[in-house]
Protein backbone atom coordinates (compact mmCIF):
# COMPACT_ATOMS: atom_id res chain seq x y z
CA UNK A 1 0.00 0.00 0.00
CA UNK A 2 1.39 3.60 -0.98
CA UNK A 3 2.06 5.34 2.39
CA UNK A 4 0.53 8.79 2.63
CA UNK A 5 0.65 11.38 5.27
CA UNK A 6 -1.67 13.12 8.09
CA UNK A 7 -2.92 15.75 7.18
CA UNK A 8 -4.70 16.55 10.33
CA UNK A 9 -1.03 16.06 12.53
CA UNK A 10 0.52 18.09 9.90
CA UNK A 11 -2.07 20.71 10.90
CA UNK A 12 -1.12 20.76 13.90
CA UNK A 13 2.15 21.16 13.73
CA UNK A 14 2.39 23.95 11.29
CA UNK A 15 -0.49 26.18 14.46
CA UNK A 16 1.90 24.95 16.98
CA UNK A 17 5.53 25.37 15.38
CA UNK A 18 5.68 26.71 11.97
CA UNK A 19 5.93 31.13 11.72
CA UNK A 20 3.69 32.91 10.36
CA UNK A 21 4.77 33.05 6.94
CA UNK A 22 4.19 29.16 6.33
CA UNK A 23 1.10 28.66 8.28
CA UNK A 24 -0.42 31.16 5.65
CA UNK A 25 1.07 29.37 3.18
CA UNK A 26 -0.32 26.18 4.66
CA UNK A 27 -3.79 27.55 4.85
CA UNK A 28 -3.43 29.15 1.18
CA UNK A 29 -2.24 25.48 -0.38
CA UNK A 30 -4.58 22.90 1.64
CA UNK A 31 -7.25 24.75 3.38
CA UNK A 32 -8.77 27.04 0.85
CA UNK A 33 -7.04 30.73 2.15
CA UNK A 34 -6.80 33.23 0.13
CA UNK A 35 -3.16 34.79 -1.81
CA UNK A 36 -3.18 38.27 0.35
CA UNK A 37 -2.35 36.89 3.60
CA UNK A 38 1.09 34.70 1.89
CA UNK A 39 1.69 38.51 0.26
CA UNK A 40 1.33 40.20 3.30
CA UNK A 41 3.78 37.82 4.99
CA UNK A 42 6.17 37.90 3.00
CA UNK A 43 6.12 41.60 2.61
CA UNK A 44 7.16 41.25 6.55
CA UNK A 45 10.98 40.48 5.40
CA UNK A 46 11.18 42.81 2.94
CA UNK A 47 13.95 45.53 3.02
CA UNK A 48 12.81 49.21 1.65
CA UNK A 49 15.81 48.49 -1.20
CA UNK A 50 13.27 46.13 -2.10
CA UNK A 51 14.78 43.05 -1.44
CA UNK A 52 14.27 40.31 1.04
CA UNK A 53 16.13 39.47 4.42
CA UNK A 54 15.17 38.79 8.16
CA UNK A 55 15.79 35.61 8.40
CA UNK A 56 13.15 34.50 5.11
CA UNK A 57 16.38 32.30 4.63
CA UNK A 58 16.32 30.35 7.80
CA UNK A 59 20.25 30.09 7.83
CA UNK A 60 20.33 33.68 6.95
CA UNK A 61 19.29 36.35 9.71
CA UNK A 62 20.39 39.26 8.97
CA UNK A 63 18.01 41.95 8.53
CA UNK A 64 20.38 42.72 4.93
CA UNK A 65 18.71 42.07 1.80
CA UNK A 66 20.26 38.97 0.52
CA UNK A 67 19.69 37.29 -3.37
CA UNK A 68 19.07 33.78 -1.24
CA UNK A 69 16.18 35.13 0.46
CA UNK A 70 15.08 36.69 -2.77
CA UNK A 71 14.84 33.45 -4.48
CA UNK A 72 13.02 32.56 -1.33
CA UNK A 73 10.38 34.54 -1.43
CA UNK A 74 9.91 34.47 -5.19
CA UNK A 75 9.64 30.71 -5.05
CA UNK A 76 6.99 30.84 -2.01
CA UNK A 77 4.46 32.89 -3.61
CA UNK A 78 5.16 31.47 -7.15
CA UNK A 79 4.47 27.53 -5.30
CA UNK A 80 0.86 29.35 -3.20
CA UNK A 81 -0.12 31.21 -6.37
CA UNK A 82 0.33 34.65 -4.31
CA UNK A 83 2.54 36.05 -7.14
CA UNK A 84 2.54 40.01 -6.53
CA UNK A 85 3.91 42.05 -9.27
CA UNK A 86 5.21 45.12 -7.03
CA UNK A 87 7.07 42.95 -4.77
CA UNK A 88 8.63 41.22 -7.40
CA UNK A 89 9.72 44.36 -9.69
CA UNK A 90 11.00 45.89 -6.67
CA UNK A 91 13.19 42.50 -5.53
CA UNK A 92 14.39 41.97 -9.50
CA UNK A 93 15.26 45.86 -9.29
CA UNK A 94 17.52 45.25 -6.45
CA UNK A 95 19.16 42.11 -7.78
CA UNK A 96 20.09 44.35 -10.91
CA UNK A 97 21.42 47.07 -8.63
CA UNK A 98 24.23 44.27 -6.60
CA UNK A 99 24.70 41.82 -9.89
CA UNK A 100 27.60 40.64 -10.44
CA UNK A 101 29.54 41.49 -13.87
CA UNK A 102 28.64 38.54 -15.75
CA UNK A 103 25.14 39.09 -14.92
CA UNK A 104 22.63 37.19 -12.42
CA UNK A 105 23.38 36.83 -8.88
CA UNK A 106 25.69 36.00 -6.11
CA UNK A 107 25.42 33.38 -3.79
CA UNK A 108 25.85 35.53 -0.50
CA UNK A 109 26.79 39.09 0.41
CA UNK A 110 29.44 40.29 2.78
CA UNK A 111 26.40 42.19 4.85
CA UNK A 112 25.86 38.26 6.02
CA UNK A 113 28.17 39.03 8.87
CA UNK A 114 25.67 41.49 9.92
CA UNK A 115 23.65 38.92 11.56
CA UNK A 116 23.86 35.02 13.03
CA UNK A 117 24.17 32.57 9.89
CA UNK A 118 25.02 29.25 9.53
CA UNK A 119 28.94 28.21 8.79
CA UNK A 120 28.41 27.31 5.11
CA UNK A 121 27.18 30.57 4.15
CA UNK A 122 30.88 31.82 2.78
CA UNK A 123 30.90 34.75 0.64
CA UNK A 124 33.11 34.23 -3.13
CA UNK A 125 36.03 36.25 -3.66
CA UNK A 126 35.01 38.62 -6.35
CA UNK A 127 31.48 38.53 -6.26
CA UNK A 128 30.79 35.83 -8.67
CA UNK A 129 27.83 34.54 -10.21
CA UNK A 130 25.93 32.10 -8.43
CA UNK A 131 24.30 29.15 -10.46
CA UNK A 132 22.06 28.42 -7.55
CA UNK A 133 20.61 31.51 -6.69
CA UNK A 134 20.34 32.55 -10.39
CA UNK A 135 18.74 29.76 -11.82
CA UNK A 136 16.28 29.57 -9.77
CA UNK A 137 15.50 32.94 -9.63
CA UNK A 138 15.14 33.25 -13.58
CA UNK A 139 13.09 29.73 -13.53
CA UNK A 140 10.41 31.17 -11.74
CA UNK A 141 10.81 34.27 -13.92
CA UNK A 142 9.92 32.44 -16.96
CA UNK A 143 7.46 30.52 -15.21
CA UNK A 144 5.52 33.91 -14.28
CA UNK A 145 6.31 35.45 -17.68
CA UNK A 146 8.10 38.09 -16.00
CA UNK A 147 10.16 40.03 -18.32
CA UNK A 148 12.80 42.07 -16.58
CA UNK A 149 16.51 43.48 -18.05
CA UNK A 150 18.28 41.23 -14.51
CA UNK A 151 16.68 38.01 -16.31
CA UNK A 152 18.13 38.84 -19.55
CA UNK A 153 21.69 39.02 -17.74
CA UNK A 154 20.86 35.87 -15.68
CA UNK A 155 19.52 34.30 -18.79
CA UNK A 156 23.25 34.80 -20.50
CA UNK A 157 25.03 33.67 -17.54
CA UNK A 158 23.17 30.53 -16.60
CA UNK A 159 23.83 29.38 -20.12
CA UNK A 160 27.47 30.09 -20.13
CA UNK A 161 27.65 28.17 -16.55
CA UNK A 162 26.14 25.03 -17.79
CA UNK A 163 28.34 25.17 -20.92
CA UNK A 164 30.83 24.59 -19.00
CA UNK A 165 29.54 22.76 -15.77
CA UNK A 166 31.54 19.48 -14.97
CA UNK A 167 31.76 18.87 -11.09
CA UNK A 168 28.73 20.54 -9.62
CA UNK A 169 27.51 20.48 -6.09
CA UNK A 170 23.94 19.28 -5.63
CA UNK A 171 22.80 23.00 -4.67
CA UNK A 172 24.30 23.87 -8.09
CA UNK A 173 21.86 21.64 -9.74
CA UNK A 174 19.26 22.42 -8.63
CA UNK A 175 19.44 26.10 -9.81
CA UNK A 176 20.36 24.38 -13.24
CA UNK A 177 17.19 22.86 -13.44
CA UNK A 178 14.84 24.99 -12.14
CA UNK A 179 16.57 27.31 -15.16
CA UNK A 180 16.28 24.56 -17.92
CA UNK A 181 12.04 23.82 -16.37
CA UNK A 182 10.90 27.06 -17.45
CA UNK A 183 13.66 29.08 -20.10
CA UNK A 184 11.71 29.27 -23.15
CA UNK A 185 14.06 27.83 -25.38
CA UNK A 186 13.46 24.06 -25.20
CA UNK A 187 15.52 22.59 -28.03
CA UNK A 188 18.38 24.14 -26.24
CA UNK A 189 16.70 23.03 -22.91
CA UNK A 190 16.33 19.30 -23.82
CA UNK A 191 19.99 18.97 -24.93
CA UNK A 192 21.39 20.76 -21.72
CA UNK A 193 19.52 18.04 -19.98
CA UNK A 194 20.92 15.41 -21.60
CA UNK A 195 24.19 16.46 -20.91
CA UNK A 196 24.23 18.01 -17.43
CA UNK A 197 21.66 15.25 -16.04
CA UNK A 198 24.39 12.53 -16.34
CA UNK A 199 26.59 14.10 -14.06
CA UNK A 200 23.90 13.95 -11.26
CA UNK A 201 24.85 9.94 -11.46
CA UNK A 202 28.49 10.50 -12.78
CA UNK A 203 29.28 12.76 -9.62
CA UNK A 204 27.36 10.96 -6.92
CA UNK A 205 24.91 13.65 -6.51
CA UNK A 206 21.71 12.20 -5.71
CA UNK A 207 20.62 8.71 -3.44
CA UNK A 208 19.02 5.85 -5.13
CA UNK A 209 18.60 4.70 -2.01
CA UNK A 210 15.68 5.86 0.10
CA UNK A 211 16.92 4.56 2.95
CA UNK A 212 20.43 6.16 2.59
CA UNK A 213 21.22 8.32 5.58
CA UNK A 214 23.57 11.43 5.77
CA UNK A 215 23.29 15.00 3.88
CA UNK A 216 21.81 13.56 0.97
CA UNK A 217 19.61 14.50 -1.91
CA UNK A 218 16.27 12.74 -2.87
CA UNK A 219 15.75 11.77 -6.59
CA UNK A 220 12.36 14.34 -5.34
CA UNK A 221 15.33 16.84 -4.84
CA UNK A 222 15.52 17.18 -8.09
CA UNK A 223 12.36 16.15 -9.50
CA UNK A 224 10.10 16.86 -6.98
CA UNK A 225 6.67 17.48 -9.29
CA UNK A 226 5.35 14.83 -12.13
CA UNK A 227 5.99 17.45 -14.55
CA UNK A 228 9.74 18.24 -13.22
CA UNK A 229 12.49 18.34 -16.10
CA UNK A 230 14.39 15.51 -14.55
CA UNK A 231 11.93 13.40 -14.02
CA UNK A 232 12.43 10.84 -16.63
CA UNK A 233 15.90 10.25 -15.31
CA UNK A 234 14.33 7.67 -12.74
CA UNK A 235 12.30 5.20 -13.50
CA UNK A 236 8.97 5.01 -11.67
CA UNK A 237 9.99 2.20 -9.20
CA UNK A 238 12.66 4.59 -7.92
CA UNK A 239 10.08 7.60 -7.15
CA UNK A 240 7.45 5.46 -5.71
CA UNK A 241 10.38 4.13 -2.71
CA UNK A 242 11.03 7.97 -2.58
CA UNK A 243 7.56 8.91 -2.22
CA UNK A 244 6.65 6.17 0.48
CA UNK A 245 10.00 7.05 1.89
CA UNK A 246 9.20 11.10 1.66
CA UNK A 247 5.44 10.02 3.78
CA UNK A 248 6.84 7.70 6.18
CA UNK A 249 9.25 10.41 7.46
CA UNK A 250 6.45 12.63 8.74
CA UNK A 251 7.29 12.30 12.28
CA UNK A 252 5.04 12.22 15.59
CA UNK A 253 4.54 16.09 16.35
CA UNK A 254 3.27 15.92 12.81
CA UNK A 255 6.32 17.62 10.75
CA UNK A 256 9.57 16.88 8.68
CA UNK A 257 12.99 17.09 9.48
CA UNK A 258 15.90 18.34 7.15
CA UNK A 259 19.01 16.06 7.26
CA UNK A 260 21.96 18.61 7.14
CA UNK A 261 23.53 20.11 10.43
CA UNK A 262 21.16 22.24 12.46
CA UNK A 263 23.11 25.04 13.91
CA UNK A 264 20.36 26.92 15.36
CA UNK A 265 16.91 26.56 17.43
CA UNK A 266 15.25 29.51 15.73
CA UNK A 267 16.72 28.41 12.32
CA UNK A 268 15.77 24.17 12.83
CA UNK A 269 11.93 25.35 13.81
CA UNK A 270 11.67 27.86 10.77
CA UNK A 271 12.74 24.82 8.34
CA UNK A 272 10.80 22.47 9.79
CA UNK A 273 7.93 24.35 8.99
CA UNK A 274 8.80 25.36 5.46
CA UNK A 275 9.63 21.63 5.09
CA UNK A 276 6.32 20.04 5.92
CA UNK A 277 4.66 22.37 3.52
CA UNK A 278 6.88 21.46 1.25
CA UNK A 279 6.82 17.68 1.79
CA UNK A 280 2.69 17.85 1.87
CA UNK A 281 2.78 19.94 -1.45
CA UNK A 282 5.07 17.57 -3.06
CA UNK A 283 3.20 14.48 -1.74
CA UNK A 284 0.00 16.01 -3.11
CA UNK A 285 1.48 16.32 -6.50
CA UNK A 286 2.43 13.22 -6.87
CA UNK A 287 -0.81 11.53 -6.13
CA UNK A 288 0.03 10.54 -2.64
CA UNK A 289 -2.71 12.56 0.01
Amino acid sequence: MKKTPDFDAAAEFMAARARVLDRRVFQRLFQGGAPQPVRTAISAYRNEDGGFGHALEPDLRTAASQPAAVEMALRIMDAADAWDEHLVRGAVDWLASIAPSDGGATFVLPTLSQGPHAPWWVPGEGNPVSLIQTGQIAGVLYARDFAHPWRDGATEAMWRGIDQLTEPMAYEMFGVLAFLQHVPDRSRASDALKRVGRLLFDRGLVALDPDATGETHSPLDFAPLPDSIARPLFDDATIEAHLDHLAGAQREDGGWMFNWPAWSPAAESDWRGFLTVDALRVLRANGRA
